[in-house]
This record gives structure tokens, C-alpha cells and sequence, in this order.
């Protein structure tokens, strides 16, 4: 997908967004799982959702979500996840365990492409498959993908950081997911920031490309590196040590998401630097709760819940004869929403604060 069919195309207002969600009913009475794999209901439609791990609150979350659309909707749910981010050998086997109980679909985060051979598989085999929250590359290996824009979520942590600076020079450390494979989530945060930031980036589908020092739209810039977190907090924080090897004088931290952001920021107190503008994506109630702290300066929220409960009620409408879902206008993906979760609101950006962020964090209500 383009990256300029991505800007061009907005999300609805975060309000509208979240009263979206699907109506919730009384639950059938299907029973819940523990732990990172189980089912839950006992409905002739069975689907699985196959996370990327069962440890990130993002994904736990989805998994809840997932439960409760599953009972409303009288699914039978499966649940499966990799052992940590990155994990695709996992993810092939919960793929294969799908096909083998004859779901009718598949929800999934994608942990990198090497999952993309047992999705086809599982499409040919006649599963509906529906991507959440990490449109794969290309996108068309799934059905369809619910998501946040990605690029628009790092875009618009981008143009508060530039705005904040307001024209001082920008020392940047660039905490992204992985060095050893290339996912559209990763790529997209990344190269959404720096534009967000108006840094020329030369391959919008890779990082790290761009010139490390130049001009941002405020003032001078300079990037001092790209590093692995694998979105986990002790990633973050080693992440954030290595960099800060490399240059003292670093006031400005991306992170991929809120977890790798808490490592960051314990690496820079341990270093005893203070006034850093440390952003990131993923707008947990957790992470909306460092934003009040003053941990992360603004965060890119998005809704997992609406994610997993768009995907289960997906596949149990096509089960049943229904219609297949389409793609938001202009996006070759359902755009999920996004909205910027801030204390300290910059000109010119769209934001909304801690407390209205906790509402919905996660997208709930």
C-alpha cells in the first residue's frame, strides 16, 4: 500500500470511533480460557486468534476482547500466540492447528512474513483470514486487515515533537521492533514519525535510509541510531543504553510502543538526563497513565477491543452467509482509528488529553 493513500485518507473523530464498536448482548454461555492458548464456546463457527505474544497488555487485551465478542456472538474461540514478538514458528503451528480443527477463520498479528505460506495455506484450505493490527506485506495475503493506520499513528507523534521543539535541534534515538526482519508495522511507525517531523525519508517501507543529519520543519536534526527492542521493555531500556553510548546529548525518543518507551525512560533516568521528549504508539491505559505521569509526552492511541470484536463478528457473519467486509475508502485496509494522547497540547496538532484518553484506552467505553 502506498504511504500516500495513507495520508490522504483520515480516521473519523476518536468519539465516533469508539461508538463504532459493535454492539455487545448478553453472552451465550461459553466459558473462558487461561493462559496464552485455549477455546472458549462450544457454536458450530470456531475461530482462532493468533496473537504475537500472551505478554504485551496490547495483545492481552485483544484476547479479552476477542473472549467477550466471542460469547456475545456464540463462537467458539481458540486462542494461541507466539512466544514473544517476532515468533513466526509458533505461529505457523497455531495456523496449522486452525486448519486441522476446521475453523471457519482466522484472526491474526502477523509476526513477519514467514507466517505468509501457512495463511495461504489456510486460505486455500478455506479459512477466511483477517489480519489485526499488522497489515501484511503484501497486503492481499489476507482477506482483509483491521488496523490503525500505522503511518499516521507514527505521523502524528512526529508533528508534536516537531511542534514541542518548537525549532531547537533534534537529537534523535530511534527505538524500532526489529533489525533482522522488516514488518509494516515497524517501517510504518518509524517512517510516519519522521515525516510527521517533515524529515525526507527515502524508502517509506524501510528504516533507517534517511540522512542522519539534516533539517526537520522546526530546526536541525540529527539521528543517532536505529535500535531493536523487540517492543518489550528490557529491549527498550537496552535499546535506549546503547544509543546513548553513541551521543549524551539525546532529547528526543521514539519508541515503537509504550512498553520499549518505560525501558527508554529508565535508561535515561539512570543516566540522569532529564527534559527528553520520549513519544510512542499504542495508547493502553497503562501508557495513557505514563502520559499523565510525564513517562511518555504523547502517545499514538489505537483500539485493539474494536479490533478483535470487528474480526470475530467478521467471520462469524461470512460463516453464516453473509457479507464480506470491505476496505476503508482510499486504504487497502479497515482503518480502526487513532487519536493523539497528550498533557501538553502543540499547534497545530489534534490531540486529547490523559483523562479523556483513559476513557478509552483500548477502546473501550
Amino acid at each position: 500500500m502506498s504511504q500516500r493513500s495513507r495520508r490522504r485518507a483520515g480516521s473519523a473523530l476518536v468519539t465516533a470511533v469508539i461508538l463504532s464498536v459493535l454492539a455487545t448482548a448478553c453472552g451465550s454461555n461459553s466459558t473462558s480460557s487461561t493462559g496464552s492458548t485455549g477455546s472458549t464456546g462450544d457454536a458450530s463457527v470456531s475461530v482462532s486468534l493468533i496473537t504475537k505474544n500472551s505478554t504485551n497488555p496490547f495483545f492481552v487485551t485483544m484476547q479479552e476482547g476477542a473472549k467477550k465478542a466471542a460469547e456475545t456472538e456464540g463462537v467458539k474461540l481458540t486462542i494461541a500466540a507466539g512466544k514473544e514478538d517476532g515468533d513466526e514458528a509458533g505461529q505457523v503451528q497455531a495456523i496449522e492447528d486452525a486448519i486441522a480443527r476446521g475453523d471457519k477463520g482466522i484472526l491474526i498479528t502477523p509476526n513477519g512474513p514467514g507466517v505468509n505460506p501457512a495463511i495461504k495455506k489456510a486460505r486455500d484450505a478455506g479459512l477466511y483470514v483477517i489480519a489485526l493490527d499488522t497489515p501484511p506485506d503484501p497486503a492481499d495475503t489476507v482477506d482483509i486487515t483491521f488496523a490503525t493506520d500505522n503511518f499516521k499513528a507514527g505521523e502524528l507523534i512526529g508533528k508534536w515533537t516537531a511542534a514541542t521543539l518548537a525549532g531547537k535541534p533534534a537529537t534523535i534515538a530511534m527505538l524500532d521492533l526489529f533489525n533482522d526482519k522488516i514488518v509494516s508495522v515497524d517501517y510504518n511507525r518509524d517512517q510516519g514519525f519522521l515525516t510527521g517531523m517533515g524529515i525526507d525519508v527515502v524508502d517509506k517501507a524501510k528504516n533507517g535510509d534517511e540522512a542522519p543529519t539534516g533539517n526537520y520543519s522546526g530546526g536541525t536534526y540529527e539521528i543517532v541510531c536505529n535500535e531493536p527492542t523487540n517492543g518489550a521493555e528490557d529491549g527498550g531500556r537496552s535499546a535506549m543504553e546503547r544509543c546513548l553510548t553513541k551521543n549524551q546529548k539525546i532529547n528526543v525518543v521514539y519508541t515503537i510502543n509504550e512498553p520499549a518507551a518505560v525501558g527508554a525512560q529508565k535508561a535515561l533516568q539512570a543516566a540522569g538526563l532529564k527534559d527528553v521528549l520520549v513519544v510512542s504508539v499504542d495508547g493502553g491505559c497503562n501508557g495513557v497513565q505514563q502520559v499523565k505521569d510525564g513517562v511518555i509526552g504523547a502517545t499514538s492511541q489505537q483500539y485493539p477491543i474494536k479490533m478483535a470484536e470487528l474480526g470475530v463478528k467478521a467471520i462469524k457473519q461470512i460463516a453464516t452467509g453473509g457479507a464480506k467486509p470491505a476496505v476503508t475508502q482510499g486504504l487497502d485496509f479497515f482503518d480502526t482509528g487513532v487519536a493523539l494522547v497528550t498533557d501538553k497540547s502543540a499547534s497545530g496538532v489534534t490531540s486529547i488529553d490523559s483523562t479523556e484518553g483513559s476513557k478509552l484506552c483500548w477502546g473501550t467505553v
